[in-house]
């Protein structure tokens, strides 16, 4: 999987997606479709599901991983696979979203995200991050 927002790298033994938003909201949401894209086909998705997301952390890399562990919860608890991502309310600390997805069968499965070399880089063109999952 390569977009221009997302790109699948090699770890050793993980999956790692390089992710890019020209600011914070989309890098956020660039970082949820990536991690999706990684589960299954988003084009198999209806999104038929909406999910309210509302998150506080003491600062961006923490809020990040959380918002994409809560994420990974839904899917965990009822299968869904989200592709919609709006975020309404961003700053580093507090996150506030919805999100819509739907059911998908052939899935993969990811056990955590990780804050391994975990850091958001601000770019000349926004910000990029990249993201390590336990599978």
């Amino acid at each position: 999987m390569t977009t221009g927002a997302i790109e699948e790298i090699e770890h050793t033994a993980d999956l790692a997606i390089r992710v890019r938003g020209r600011d914070l909201s989309r890098l956020f949401a660039n970082a949820a479709r990536g991690m999706f894209g990684l589960l299954a086909d988003l084009e198999a998705v209806e999104p038929t599901v909406e999910r309210q997301v509302e998150l506080e952390e003491f600062d961006r890399e923490t809020l990040l991983v959380s918002w994409l562990s809560e994420l990974l919860w839904f899917n965990e608890e009822s299968g869904d696979v989200f592709v919609r991502f709006e975020i309404t309310a961003l700053t580093p600390t507090h996150l506030r979203a919805a999100v819509w997805g739907g059911p998908v069968s052939g899935q993969r499965q990811i056990k955590a995200v990780t804050f391994h070399d975990l850091a958001i880089i601000e770019t000349d063109d926004g910000y990029e991050v990249t993201l390590v999952f336990d599978v």
